[in-house]
């Protein structure tokens, strides 16, 4: 087990870590989400041993390694910028932690074999890295990490420069392979989708701060405040100001009256925000009880098979995730609807007051 207690880092005025406490078990994969600069990159760092904390303790299966240098823990680490040694070959990197070990060497040959084989390295095995193209290089690091038998692997925005087919293949094979080894396994990406994808366990950070960790999906379904929901939605979760006046939630600055939804009957009369996911406002009502908003089209994203299209409604901006390829003209009037059963309601003070119903579709 790696536990964080109370493990912050400041460097001169700027805290780059704030009074985080952690604890991951062996054999789980664990997610570190947040948007750039927000402090995964320094706590892997931490957990590595590649920095010192400026506060608070590391410690490995309860004893305290804070002091330890990174050569004496047993981690591998691989970088969205990968690491090779420029002058080996694709064998000889990924072998290299295990001649460091004084593996025997038909152990060696067995080991970098499944590792290259499923990097889809085969064909390149006496090729240079600079012999390479950038995503078959980072399958080279990612490989080295796999044969090295660590007790913690972190593994920093690691696919960022593979295809998308090799991506999604790893994706679904990484956290098994590690998972098997009863490694740590700490994966840092911006994307909740990425997250999502990958289960395990998640914890949301903020301007170095872990806002929530558990279950990726409970801390996806029921967010502890505001911060953890928006750090969970991309494209941004929609907001919107309401105030709570008896049975009624009146919603924007238009204070339009809507039902409280199931559950909220109870909450305080006050000020409050609604939010809900993009996927969750539509352009064709969902059913009975919907709410209907009439705004004004701002910008239109097509992805592909996704368009986002953005939406000016009662002072707020809100994106709607629809299927399809839809253009709207910009100014153009445009309906959108909702089911309030989706709403999450969060208190004044950020905290979350109610959680979305889990519904059908």
């Amino acid at each position: 087990m790696l536990e964080l207690r109370n493990v912050s880092k400041i460097v001169g005025s700027e805290t780059h870590i704030g009074d985080v406490s952690l604890k991951l078990e062996s054999g789980t994969l664990n997610v570190l989400l947040g948007p750039t600069l927000s402090g995964k990159t320094t706590l892997m760092r931490l957990m590595a041993g590649l920095e010192q904390p400026t506060g608070g303790s590391v410690h490995v299966d309860g004893q305290d390694v804070t002091g330890w240098p990174v050569q004496k823990r047993n981690v591998a680490m691989v970088y969205q910028q990968f690491i090779n040694y420029p002058t080996l070959s694709v064998y000889e990197n990924i072998a290299s932690p295990l001649r460091v070990a004084g593996v025997a060497q038909s152990e060696i040959d067995a080991r970098v074999k499944q590792a290259a084989d499923l990097m889809q390295l085969g064909p390149y095995m006496d090729r240079t890295p600079l012999q390479l193209s950038g995503g078959q290089q980072q399958r080279t690091a990612l490989a080295r990490a796999m044969v090295k038998g660590a007790n913690l692997v972190l593994l920093d925005e690691p696919l960022a420069n593979l295809d998308y087919k090799l991506r999604e293949e790893l994706r679904a094979e990484l956290p098994r392979i590690f998972a098997e080894s009863g490694a740590i396994f700490v994966y840092a990406t911006t994307e909740p989708s990425e997250a999502l994808l990958l289960g395990g366990n998640t914890a949301t950070l903020h301007q170095g701060r872990i806002t929530q960790f558990g279950p990726t999906i409970d801390v996806y379904r029921d967010p502890a405040d505001l911060t953890t929901a928006r750090t969970f939605s991309d494209p941004p979760l929609n907001t919107i100001p309401a105030r709570k006046a008896g049975k009624d939630l009146l919603i924007g600055a238009s204070q339009r009256k809507a039902k409280l939804p199931a559950g909220a009957s109870s909450l305080a009369d006050g000020d409050y925000t609604v939010a809900f996911h993009p996927h969750h406002l539509v352009l064709k009502s969902p059913g009975a009880g919907a709410l209907k908003f009439t705004g004004e089209a701002a910008v239109t994203e097509i992805t592909g098979s996704e368009s986002f299209i953005h939406v000016d409604v009662d002072g707020a901006r809100w994106v709607s995730l629809v299927h399809g390829v839809h253009t709207i003209d910009v100014g153009a009037r445009v309906d959108v609807f909702v089911d309030p059963r989706r709403f999450m309601l969060f208190a004044a003070d950020g905290q979350l007051a109610r959680s979305a119903q889990r519904i059908a579709a």
